[in-house]
């Protein structure tokens, strides 16, 4: 078997639903997938039970820990060559396989990622969200866009690698939050290949409302840190943006031409006036929430000394 996917959840039985009806209709077959139930009070088994005929699909119910160790506990129950892990979340084109198929043929690769997009049917407030975290202006391309203020670092929604490789860094560390980012620095330190496969792209939900969606990037703004505590190289200017759009808030300085440029790219990508209006919040809401977070975890380890932490664990976990 070529590719095992490897799914934690917690608590999302209808985006399962949906996640695993779009990997019913892969072009490609060779694959299994794996789902594994990270502790939730209100399960999916009865959701995966009904693919059971259509796809080849296990599950598995663990005592909660987390996305990385579930990875992990699926990981070591997957039988493919790579493992593709995505979040919960996510809903995969029919093409996706074969654009993997594609890359792999042209250059081989021991570890890929792929970019994210906003389906038609997610609504407005999703679209602005996936516009804040994928355009240029806001997050610097670094999250597969063609032009990136840094290389590019597969992460969890949509990452793939060799199984051997995967089993011999030791899958993802206990971080709570940014443990793609530090499995994907240790795959890179390893020596591996590692690229970005742009074709093989998947729609990603995101949060649905704005204040699930601050802190998601406030927590992501503390892991920035935490990987900068362990390793120093991985901290690039492109981090430092929002913490310096922040500053410039507190202090007044409001950068009215820069919501006019997010207002127009927006509309103009998304074709519509009311989610270009919608990306100007959801962009202040991810630089200022992942800024405040940089900020809040770099007094606190960098100046105080205090070990790693992150925060609004129970709106993600137990």
């Amino acid at each position: 078997m070529k590719y095992s996917f490897i799914i934690p959840v917690y608590n999302r039985p209808d985006e399962v639903d949906e996640l695993l009806q779009s990997l019913t209709n892969q072009h490609n077959k060779d694959f299994e997938v794996v789902i594994v139930e990270d502790g939730s009070s209100t399960p999916c088994k009865e959701v995966v039970e009904k693919y059971s005929t259509v796809l080849d699909v296990k599950y598995y119910y663990k005592e909660n820990s987390g996305p990385g160790d579930s990875r992990n506990y699926g990981a070591e129950r997957a039988g493919g060559e790579y493992l593709i892990v995505l979040d919960s979340d996510v809903v995969v084109p029919s093409g996706y396989l074969d654009a993997v198929d594609a890359e792999l043929r042209e250059k081989e690769a021991q570890a890929f990622g792929g970019p994210d997009r906003a389906h038609e049917s997610f609504s407005d407030v999703q679209k602005a969200i996936n516009y804040s975290m994928t355009s240029f202006f806001t997050t610097g391309g670094i999250r597969g866009g063609k032009k990136k203020m840094d290389k590019f670092y597969p992460r969890s929604f949509n990452m793939g690698i060799k199984a051997d490789l995967y089993r011999s860094l030791g899958g993802f560390s206990k971080m709570r939050f940014g443990e793609d980012i530090d499995f994907s620095i240790r795959i890179y330190k390893s020596g591996a290949s590692c690229r970005l496969f742009p074709e093989a792209w998947v729609y990603h939900k995101r949060r649905t409302d704005f204040k699930k969606f601050f802190r998601q990037v406030f927590n992501s703004g503390i892991a920035r840190i935490n990987l900068y505590k362990k390793y120093p190289e991985s901290l690039k200017i492109v981090h430092l943006l929002p913490a310096a759009f922040t500053i410039c808030c507190i202090t007044i300085v409001i950068p009215i031409l820069y919501e006019v440029l997010i207002f127009c790219d927006a509309s103009i990508r998304t074709k519509s006036l009311h989610i270009g209006l919608l990306a100007v919040p959801a962009t202040i809401i991810q630089l200022v929430g992942y800024g405040s977070g940089f900020l809040y975890a770099w007094w606190q380890r960098c100046v105080l000394g205090k070990e790693e932490f992150s925060t609004f664990k129970k709106n993600f976990y137990k």
